[in-house]
């Protein structure tokens, strides 16, 4: 975990900087990032005794009679915008919502990530993860819009960075590392005008943090030169979609050490590592939808491209739900879940799959043989004897309300608001007249 910082030398900090504002982050159950703004006058008295909001009007947040809601600064997450200069100098901290009480809020995502944390802190576990992030960018049409979505660059899979996005990557680059998340690597992906960049590997609270700050840094950015970045799973059919694959490890907390690696397993795993497999496979349907929480994402999750249908596990097999990276050593041994993508909440995407993985270590559920037949295209849904993730958000949502163990997760608060918000879009969703449609059916009909 990050070390924690004082407030004075917060404070000194956003002084010596010459910060005027303060943006006090959070996010709502979809994981849209919410904001309010301070001048830095008041960071003091934030720092000391938090900021009270109206929370009626935040997706899923709360009733009009539960309005009152508490912010809690993370002193852990100070950084300073850089994109901001001049008189309009901002500070940024992440924040945990509380009740008028003083309860941690059953609706806040960070907070029942922290929940899932600690219990993995009592099994003596720490859990870890690191992200690589897609997503695309996009210029405005001649009405100023982004339909029909044009990508701004012709790169494809790892071309040369000879192109202007790829001195826009390395502004990226340069504002995430400025406000503290080290970026690893960036690179163009397979997509015509597909990018990734992705960030060091750190505790999940962090990472869902920098995921968070990831998505507000790359489209601030890429706002400031006219385009916009966009994490939409599928933004075109033909075009590949955007995922989120997770790199996930367990380590002994105290002792540091890698609880993934076993250099006396063929694929260098351990018990506890098969046992988390498992438990992540056995509740992989349950989770999908708030790992792919759109109509959207379920365009991305098809046969015949990248990303999984199956739901098997491989180290080779790339079409597999979770892969196995070779580790260059048994410090690096950890699992990429490969069917997240970027529109879900990252903290609530954590807390489901870490729970699923300790339920398989508690129950001891057993990971199937590994899928490694297959090598470089992906099964037909369905096809032999795999289990197979949910085809649409509707089912999704069957799925998570059949599954007890994700349901207790996330609770009961989080559960009917994300249900209802998502049965609501599907039913808007299903009911539209789509231009497929029409040119499919109108001319003989």
């Amino acid at each position: 975990m990050v070390d924690q910082p004082s407030a004075p030398a917060i404070l000194a900090n956003a002084e010596h900087n010459g910060v005027k504002y303060i943006d006090l982050q959070f996010t709502d159950i979809s994981g849209v990032v919410k904001n309010v703004t301070i001048p830095v006058d008041r960071l003091p008295k934030a720092l000391s005794d938090g900021v009270w909001f109206d929370g009626s009007a935040i997706e899923g947040f709360a009733r009009v009679a539960e309005n009152d809601m508490h912010l809690r600064p993370d002193l852990t997450t100070f950084s300073i915008l850089p994109w901001l200069t001049g008189g309009d100098v901002t500070g940024r901290l992440m924040c945990d919502v509380y009740t008028p009480d003083g309860q941690p809020f059953a609706g806040d995502p960070r907070s029942v990530l922290r929940s899932v944390l600690a219990r993995a802190a009592d099994m003596g576990l720490t859990f870890q993860t690191g992200l690589e992030l897609e997503f695309y960018l996009l210029k405005p049409g001649p009405d100023g819009g982004y339909i029909p979505p044009e990508t701004y660059d012709s790169a494809g899979y790892f071309d040369a960075p000879s192109d202007s996005a790829a001195g826009l990557r390395r502004r990226m680059a340069s504002a995430l590392s400025a406000v503290g998340i080290q970026v690893d690597a960036m690179h163009s992906e397979v997509g015509t005008g597909q990018h990734e960049i992705d960030f060091h590997y750190s505790d999940a609270l962090t990472t869902a943090d920098n995921a968070i700050t990831f998505r507000v840094v790359t489209r601030a950015i890429a706002q400031q030169h006219g385009l916009y970045c966009t994490f939409l799973p599928k933004p075109a059919r033909g075009m590949p979609g955007s995922g989120m694959h997770v790199h996930q490890s367990l380590s002994y907390k105290g002792a540091g050490k890698n609880a993934f690696a076993d250099t006396g397993d063929p694929r260098g795993l351990s018990k506890l590592a098969h046992h988390f497999i498992g438990g992540q496979l056995a509740h992989a349907r349950g989770m999908c939808a708030i790992l792919a929480p759109l109509v959207n994402s379920y365009k991305r999750l098809a046969s015949g491209y990248e990303a999984p249908v199956n739901i098997c596990w491989a180290r080779i097999n790339r079409s597999a739900l979770i892969r196995v990276p070779r580790a260059s050593s048994g410090d690096s041994t950890r699992l990429e879940l490969r069917c997240p993508d970027p529109s879900c909440n990252p903290y609530l995407a954590f807390a489901v799959m870490l729970a699923a993985g300790l339920d398989g270590i508690q129950r001891e559920i057993a990971a199937p043989d590994a899928a490694e037949e297959n090598l470089h295209e992906p099964q037909p849904r369905g096809a032999g004897k795999l289990a197979v993730l949910p085809d649409s958000l509707s089912s999704a949502l069957d799925a998570l309300e059949a599954d007890p163990l994700i349901c207790d997760t996330l609770g009961v608060h989080i559960v009917e608001r994300f249900v209802q918000a998502k049965r609501a879009e599907w039913e808007d969703y299903r009911l539209d007249v789509s231009d497929w449609e029409l040119k499919h059916y109108l001319p003989a009909y």
